[in-house]
């Protein structure tokens, strides 16, 4: 049987990347995160690595050719009869279209666009609550997810800190900038008659079922 292929829209705080982990635990679905993708080229410092590198290094979006470079080649990887589930991409109705080019080359059939809605409010808690540790990079959460030590890490030790991008501020601008290119997009797959929506105000496992009814 082969594999679903998918992709994960939703604001930051949704849950994309918990319900990507997910579906590759449950159904061998391969997650593909842009962010990771990006982080593992610039890191074995491939030709599209080194071009992510400058602009990451200079805090600049990486140009959309590139990042779509990049994921052409992580699809083409994927053994045959594999799902994939693609989580950060695309952001915008021009990166869609250039994803739809990807897809018709290699063959590829998109089956379902999964929208994770969550209330403003809702994704304001989760990520101003969020806590990184400084040592492993495990994740934590002042309410849903506390380590045993206020601030220290359980797995190893370190300490737990805020990233910039969890701040209360900078989580308001990160939700602007999503609403902005977003809404185009939703309907852009809306057309496409694959768009699903998906309350993800509720926890891990609770969206994970309402997946799971949507994709069957």
């Amino acid at each position: 049987m082969e594999g679903i292929k998918l992709i994960l829209l939703g604001p930051p705080g949704a849950g994309k990347g918990t319900i990507a982990n997910m579906l590759r635990t449950e159904r061998g679905t391969v997650a593909l995160s842009t962010g990771d993708m990006l982080r593992d080229e610039v890191k074995n410092r491939t030709q599209s690595g080194r071009k992510a590198a400058e602009y990451m290094n200079a805090g600049k979006l990486v140009p959309d050719e590139t990042v779509i470079s990049i994921l052409k080649n992580r699809i083409k990887e994927i053994p045959p009869n594999t799902g994939f589930v693609l989580d950060g991409f695309p952001r915008t109705t021009a990166q869609a279209e250039a994803l739809e080019d990807i897809f018709r080359e290699l063959g590829v059939s998109l089956d379902f666009v999964l929208n994770l809605e969550v209330p403003r409010d809702v994704v304001l808690q989760r990520l101003s609550g969020r806590r990184q540790c400084s040592g492993c990079g495990e994740i934590y959460h002042l309410k849903n997810m506390p380590s045993a030590r206020e601030g220290i890490c359980d797995k190893c030790g370190g300490a737990l800190f805020q990233r910039d991008d969890d701040r209360e501020d900078t989580v308001e601008t990160r939700l602007a900038a999503y609403e902005r290119q977003t809404a185009p997009l939703i309907e852009f797959y809306a057309n496409r008659g694959i768009l699903r929506a998906i309350k993800a105000n509720v926890g891990p496992a609770e969206t994970f079922n309402e997946v799971k009814k949507q994709t069957l």
